[in-house]
Parts: C-alpha cells; sequence; structure tokens
C-alpha cells in the first residue's frame, strides 16, 4: 500500500514539474536515494530531474552539499538545519527550481530516547519557499523496520513536495 502510495504521488509531482517546465532534486540520507528512485520509476522524469545525491556521512554532506559543520555541532545530523542546508545545497548543485533534503534515523543502530527510529526530518524548497517537518514516524506506526522508516520518509517527503506546490494528490 505504500509502495502503490509513493508511486501516484511521485507521478502527480513529476507530471506537475514536466508540464511546469520546472526541475527538481534530492540530497538524501536515510532513505539512501529512494526519493530519486521512485521519480526516476515515472516515464518521462528525465525531463524534470537532473539528478540527486546521497550524501550519508557528515563529511560528505559538508563536501558535496555545503552543509556547514557549525549546523552539524550545534544542531546534529538528524535536525531540521541539516535538512534544510541539504536541500539548499542540491538546488545549488543542480541548478534545480525545487529539492528535498532529508536526514534521519532509520534504525535499528544510530537511535537514542531523545531520537528514536522513526525519527526523519524533511525539508522541501520551491524557489524561495521552504517547508520543514520533524517526523515521527514511531508515534505514528508500530513495529517500524529499516525498510518501512525508508519508505514511510520518501511518502511523506513526497507529499510536502505535493502540498508545497499546490499539486493534488488525486
Amino acid at each position: 500500500m505504500v509502495t502503490e502510495s509513493i508511486d501516484i504521488i511521485t507521478e502527480n509531482v513529476v507530471k506537475y514539474m514536466i508540464m511546469s517546465g520546472h526541475t527538481v532534486s534530492t540530497a538524501e540520507s536515510c532513505t539512501g536515494g529512494m526519493i530519486a528512485e521512485t521519480i526516476t520509476g515515472v516515464s518521462g522524469a528525465s525531463g524534470c530531474f537532473p539528478g540527486g545525491v546521497c550524501c550519508y556521512t557528515e563529511e560528505m554532506k559538508m563536501k558535496i552539499l555545503g552543509v556547514r559543520r557549525e549546523t552539524l555541532e550545534r544542531y546534529s545530523v538528524y535536525s531540521e538545519e541539516t535538512a534544510s542546508e541539504m536541500s539548499a545545497g542540491a538546488m545549488r548543485l543542480f541548478g534545480t527550481d525545487h529539492a528535498f533534503g532529508i536526514t534521519g534515523i532509520a534504525g535499528p543502530g544510530g537511535v537514542s530516547e531523545e531520537k528514536p527510529a522513526g525519527t526523519v526530518y524533511v525539508s522541501v524548497r520551491s524557489g524561495d519557499r521552504e517547508l520543514v517537518r520533524q517526523l515521527r514516524l514511531y508515534e505514528e506506526y508500530e513495529d517500524l523496520t529499516r525498510e518501512k522508516v525508508r519508505e514511510l520518509s520518501t511518502l511523506k517527503a513526497m507529499q510536502m513536495m505535493a502540498e508545497l506546490c499546490g499539486i493534488s494528490e488525486s
């Protein structure tokens, strides 16, 4: 069900981008490229998607996306601030009109009491507008596996882009 929903919303987002002549890029960490994978799964996506990056380490987030060391030290890699700098970095890197930035804890490792598995931060950008959210998937879903966190995060990120751009989910 989750993958069907991802496919539907992604197709709507890609169609919107193509019809409006806009481009979109991705900067992913915990989803491991799943957002880019869903975008490229839509026929014609090359008309709006020049590329994305999977920056899994703090070093690569800084080196490739321009995430500031101060941001990582002050807020941590798992934060709205880091997700925001990731999406801004993707827009700069690829020269796109829209971008995704996503970081979080898929688990089971890397968890803490403050940030359990299913804690994800998403930033979506459209021009100078941005929508940033902390997802607490562990509060909404039971038996979260690593794959389920990745799928749900991808779905929620796509829904956020649709919301920011005023795209209907139907």
